[in-house]
């Protein structure tokens, strides 16, 4: 089945307000920053976005920040997004910050099909207000749920037109398990190629998890904060 479409505002064309998103990548490494773009073109508002960060004040998901389309974020790090910082202080914007390895988990629950996990992580802390815990062999662990999201919006180094996906090094990060996750999960590479051409065994995401693939071009891939050692 050929899943390609056009261009990435075809991909997500049909997101609409009030969705659920997942957007892969950690800090500003392996978003799908061609889709962020498109969705701050389109517009749409009162969206709850499920990401590890809410990217930067004027790139990232901080470009949909900036357009007051997120309702509500569910993250587990925002400390480089200054705009984040005021529209959660002043009430702007609902947040739910979890642990890291709590997000990745409840990603990876919803693409196996779990409805749920038991975690020690949080357990003790506001984390936990408000939610079921249990004992297990004499450790208490905190129920969480599995996300439930609309669509899940990825960036891979390369894919194929059946939708199999290569992750490169560090930018793999949350993009697999947030690949299997979303109901609708669409892919924006680097590289398209023919179905085929992937070596099977090098495919992080098999294309069954993928329903829109598109080739990306002029990939800004911004860094955070970049620090130089002086040479000697």
């Amino acid at each position: 089945m050929n899943k390609v479409v056009a261009s990435a505002q075809e991909a997500i064309a049909d997101i609409h307000d009030g969705a659920v998103l997942m957007l892969g990548g950690f800090g500003l490494c392996g978003i799908p920053e061609h889709c962020i773009a498109a969705l701050v073109e389109k517009g749409v508002k009162n969206l709850t976005c499920i990401s590890n960060n809410a990217g930067v004040d004027d790139f990232g998901i901080g470009l949909m920040l900036q357009k007051r389309q997120v309702k509500k974020m569910i993250s587990s790090y925002v400390g480089e997004n200054a705009e984040f910082e005021r529209q959660l202080l002043s009430g702007e914007l609902e947040v739910e910050l979890i642990p890291q390895g709590t997000l990745a988990t409840r990603c990876m629950a919803a693409g196996y099909g779990m409805p749920a996990i038991f975690t020690p992580a949080g357990v003790g802390t506001e984390v936990a207000e408000g939610k079921e815990t249990r004992i297990f062999n004499g450790k208490e662990y905190l129920l969480e749920y599995a996300f439930d999201a609309d669509f899940a919006i990825v960036k891979a180094w390369k894919g194929d037109t059946m939708g199999n996906l290569i992750f490169k090094e560090t930018a793999r990060n949350f993009n697999p398990m947030m690949a299997m996750a979303g109901k609708i999960t669409i892919a924006e590479v680097e590289e398209l190629v023919p179905a085929g051409t992937l070596d099977p065994d090098h495919i992080h995401t098999p294309g069954i998890y993928v329903h829109r693939i598109f080739q990306g071009n002029h990939f800004e891939k911004r860094i955070e904060q970049r620090t130089l050692r002086q040479r000697p």
